[in-house]
């Protein structure tokens, strides 16, 4: 999914500056359209002068938002038009004035879990990021953090999928798992990626017992990026006997983390579904939708704002459900 055009991103919402000669009709992203925003230059008259000549400059901000959409059952949804859509901030209705579903070249870490409860686990894991790695394009590049006590930033990086699976032969599951440390990790690596389209895949097995941050701490530095996170939990049907607070909360946790982002957890008991599952998120992240808005609030005050995706009635269908990142930090300048 291409970010049309963004030249930069807050909360995950791609903010695009136009600097225009003439206000212009909004553009329409389709397959075949060119997803950039161009203005025509002012014509220039000879016989004017520069005084009598009227230019309007206007400086828009416009939000671009990723959307992915499944059924009841989870699976993903596409050919949906921008009439299917209703999108608001801050409980106030919006104008889509774009919309599309172009491809884009994907930057993603894959944040992997190599804590000594990962185990017999740990081949089916390898299997799901080689599995995943069948999605990409030439153009995505990727890094390898993997975390038990604390994270360690196995490559940075790279394009050579060779590389990771090199890599991750040799990771080995020992220690305790510090999971909270190794997003924040991620995260601040992500800061160096080349695409404006970022991700963070996450394998684990379980909640934080290990991490310096805190929940709250993690929350807020998710909210200010601009990278979506799915991840893989894989969960054994055990007693809560002899679990530490965080790791019972580690399902639920991981779960907001990843859908506050527009990203989803996959839970799995089973752990030959991993492969499968890898490959299916690698499909949803070429598959959404992108919804661009110029915001009526239009304050530069570096104040949350909350954005709500709602899907419309089809009739024939049954009731979807719409995954995106549901907020952004207003600019403060």
């Amino acid at each position: 999914m291409r970010r049309a055009g963004a030249r930069g991103a807050v909360g995950g919402l791609g903010l695009l500056l136009i600097a225009a000669a003439v206000v212009s009709s909004p553009i329409a992203l389709t397959g075949d359209a060119d997803p950039a925003l161009r203005t025509n230059p002012a014509r220039e008259d000879l016989n004017l002068e520069f005084s009598r000549r009227e230019i309007i400059k206007v400086d828009v901000e416009m939000a671009l938002i990723n959307v992915t959409v499944t059924d009841p059952i989870g699976r993903m949804v596409t050919g949906l038009d921008k009439e299917h859509f209703v999108l608001k901030e801050d409980s106030k209705p919006q104008v889509i004035e774009q919309f599309g579903a172009e491809e884009a070249p994907l930057s993603l870490a894959v944040v992997f879990d190599a804590s000594g409860s990962m185990g017999y686990k740990m081949t089916k894991s390898r299997e799901a990021v080689a599995q995943f790695f069948k999605t990409v394009n030439p153009e995505d590049e990727f890094f390898l953090v993997q975390f038990n006590n604390r994270p360690e930033m196995v490559t940075g990086f790279t394009r050579s999928l060779e590389e990771i699976q090199s890599r991750l032969t040799f990771v080995r599951s020992k220690g305790r798992t510090a999971l909270l440390d190794a997003i924040y990790l991620a995260l601040s690596q992500m800061k160096e990626a080349k695409n404006s389209q970022k991700a963070l895949l996450v394998i684990s097995d379980g909640g934080d017992n290990s991490s310096r941050y805190t929940p709250r701490e993690i929350k807020r530095t998710v909210r200010e990026s601009d990278v979506q996170i799915y991840a893989i939990g894989i969960y054994e049907p055990y007693a809560s006997r002899g679990r530490t607070p965080e790791e019972a909360a580690g399902p639920g946790l991981l779960t907001e983390i990843a859908e506050s982002t527009g990203g989803r957890q996959f839970a799995v008991q089973n752990v030959n579904e991993l492969p499968d599952i890898a490959e299916k998120i690698g499909i949803e992240l070429r598959n959404q939708y992108v919804l661009g808005y110029i915001p009526e609030n239009t304050q530069k005050d570096g104040k949350w704002r909350r954005v709500k995706v709602e899907i419309k009635k089809i009739r024939g269908m049954p009731e979807l459900r719409p995954y995106y990142r549901n907020g952004y930090y207003a600019p403060t300048r």
